[in-house]
Formats: structure tokens, sequence, C-alpha cells
């Protein structure tokens, strides 16, 4: 393998799709590697945008305008780290002989809720709970009730959780057909998921370099509203349930090929897994992996796509949690006391350039036994503040 220096006719560049705070941590690694970084967002000063060397802001979905500055810019690796990006834009970038990670198909498949659980439960076999799709409220009900209550309710093209909902009763159902309207994506079909009996669910970081396949010890996490909140590692999980996990996690992974790192969400019910979501990037539960490995996530998925080793050590128990802004601002203030930063724990601040009630704008990372962990973590994220 042989390093370039940035901005020389022969670096060697890479492109952000998406800049936010795990493209940041993306970012950094790619600097640490000595490759030139391209960090492109559809909002200014992306916090990706801060340690790239150039940066652009366009419409991430105008299939035109994304072409152009990979054209432009002609990057050895393109990176998706978003789902709402033109997926036309990324078939016509790896036509035009660009490398997409992993591929412009298994970008497609896995930004879209319908084309994955197709992918795995009806050509993979995978396990998943019962589903279906609908586009008309008069269909959401109908299904809804065909699969019972309480359901879930979700966008097929989202991300962080937007638009997602649970319908307890039949009288829920309106109110989460409204709810997915707020999706980033496409919100013109819903997926509607029978409520998956598990015991709990967990992040299987899968790790692909061309040559092998890796994972990271499985992470636990709470979502609120379909977003990751709170996340730890190891989950606490039996022989047989972590190998059924990594069974499945590198089955769907070899189906939708390609190099980097990919995030597989599951559910667990004593030994019984059953796969729920992947995205082909680095996982918001994941951040966890700046304090508990040698290698992070987000450095791990450097060294997939360059085809480089995957060897790392994982140091021990950790706890990850994010913090999430109270008000809306223009100029945001994360008001972290002096305190909150221990010999086992620190905070990442993300440097967004708005805040917005329920923006994640910081993450408290804490290194020790699970459960001290995460309530020290918990503890930390309460006494933080916006200004």
């Amino acid at each position: 393998m042989q390093f370039s220096a940035p901005l020389k006719s022969n670096s060697k560049r890479i492109m952000l799709l998406g800049s936010g705070e795990l493209g940041k941590e993306v970012a950094i690694e790619a600097q640490r590697l000595g490759l030139e970084v391209i960090a492109v967002d559809r909002y200014q000063n992306a916090p990706a945008h801060h340690v790239a060397h150039r940066s652009y802001v366009v419409n991430m979905q105008d299939r035109e305008a994304v072409l152009e500055i990979i054209r432009r810019e002609k990057p050895n690796y393109i990176l998706p780290e978003i789902e709402a990006i033109s997926i036309e834009a990324l078939f016509d970038a790896e036509k035009e002989g660009f490398n997409v990670i992993p591929n412009a198909d298994a970008v497609n498949k896995t930004m879209n809720r319908k084309n994955i659980r197709r992918f795995a439960a009806e050509e993979l076999g995978l396990k998943t709970g019962s589903y279906a799709f609908v586009s008309t409220l008069e269909g959401l009900k109908e299904e809804a009730g065909k699969l019972g209550f309480p359901c879930v309710i979700k966008p097929v093209m989202s991300s962080s959780g937007h638009g997602q909902s649970v319908a307890r009763t039949a009288d829920d159902i309106e109110k989460s057909w409204e709810m997915a309207k707020e999706a980033r994506g496409d919100a013109s079909e819903l997926i509607v998921e029978a409520f998956v009996d598990f015991d709990y669910e967990i992040t299987m970081l899968t790790v692909r370099n061309g040559k092998e396949t890796v994972f990271c010890e499985a992470i636990g996490h709470e979502q609120r509203d379909g977003d990751y909140v709170f996340s730890w590692q190891p989950m606490r999980m039996s022989e047989v349930a972590k190998k059924n996990a990594q069974e499945i996690a590198k089955k769907i992974t070899d189906g939708l090929g390609g190099r980097g790192l990919f995030g597989v969400e599951m559910f667990v019910k004593g030994d019984e897994v059953y796969f729920s979501e992947v995205s082909p990037r680095p996982h918001d539960t994941g951040m966890v992996t700046l304090i508990t490995q040698s290698q992070s996530e987000f450095a791990l998925h450097l060294r997939a796509v360059l085809g480089l080793p995957l060897g790392f050590t994982f140091y021990g128990d950790g706890a990850s949690a994010a913090f999430k802004s109270e008000k809306d601002s223009y100029a945001p203030m994360v008001d972290v006391d002096e305190s909150l930063f221990t010999d086992n724990s620190f905070v990442r601040v993300f440097s967004k350039p708005e805040s917005h009630k329920g923006r994640r704008m910081a993450v408290a990372l804490v290194f020790d036994e699970v459960d001290a962990a995460l309530k020290q973590a918990r503890d930390i994220i309460s006494n933080i503040k916006d200004v």
C-alpha cells in the first residue's frame, strides 16, 4: 500500500456524501492516512466540512449536481454517509469507473427498507418479523389490522428514526400516518412491521476488506422514537445467539458485497436472532468504539475501504450516550462542566452550525464495566446543557 500526501497531483482522494458527526470521524481517520478529503452535504459547515480539505453544499438528491462534483473532483473512493442521496448519481458514477463504497447496488438496497427487507427475507431467507408495504391510509389501516397491535410503522426511506412510530392500537394509525411525513427521504410508501417480541436489540458491526470478514463485539442499544440514545459494548448474550448473529451479519454483508464497515441491526429473543436493518457505513450506536477498541468503527471502515488488515484489540467494556438539544438556535452552545471530563470518560461535541429540539449535538463516552459505564454516561448527559 502506497500512501501519498494530500493536495498533490498523485493524492488519493475520498469523497464523503454526507458530512455529519459520523462522516467527521471518517474524515479524521482518512487524514491520518494521508488521504485527501472532500466533504459534501446539503448544508454549509456540516461537521465533516470542518476537517476536510474541500467542502461542497449541494442538493444531495439532485442527480446532476452530485455527478458534477464527482466528475470535477475525481475521487478514488466515494463513501455515501447518509441515506438521502440520488442513487441514480451513484449508479452513473460507478458506470463511469468511480469506486462507490461498498457498491451502488448495496447502497440502493439498504437506503430503501422495502428493497433490503425483501432481499434479506425473500432472497437470502433470513429470519425477520412479519411485514407489509402500504401507500395509502386505508392500506395502512388494513395491513396493521392483519399484523396486529402494537406494530411499527416506518417510511421506506428515512434516517435517524424520522417518521417512525409505534401504533399501539387502531386509534394510533392516523397519527402514525402523519408522523411518517416527517421522513428524511421518500414517505410515499411505508413499511408496517409486526412487533417482534424480543429481549434486546443489537448492532453487529461487520467489516469486509475483500479478503476477510471480522466482527466487533455486539453493541446493545436503546432507542427512542427510532433514534439511538444509549449504546454499550459488549452486549451480554449467549454464545449461541452471538454465533447466530454473526452468521446473519455475514450472510447479509456477503449478499451486498463490496468493502467497508456495515452496521447490522438485529432483534434477539433467547438464542433466536431476527434481522432488522443494515447500514453500509459506520453506525451511530458504534460511536462507543471510540473508547472501547484500538481501532474505532471509523478507522476500521477506512482500513476496509483501502483493503488493509482488519486486526484490532477490544480494550474493554464501555458505553455512549447521545446529548440532544432542547432548543432551536443559529449559534448553538453546549455547556459541559469540566468535572464531566474524567480519567475514564470524555465528551465529543459535533459542532453542528444549528440546533433544534431533538437534534444530536454531542456524545458522552465512558470506559468501565457496562452497567457502571452506562450509568455514568447517563449522568454526564443529564448534566450537559444548551446555552
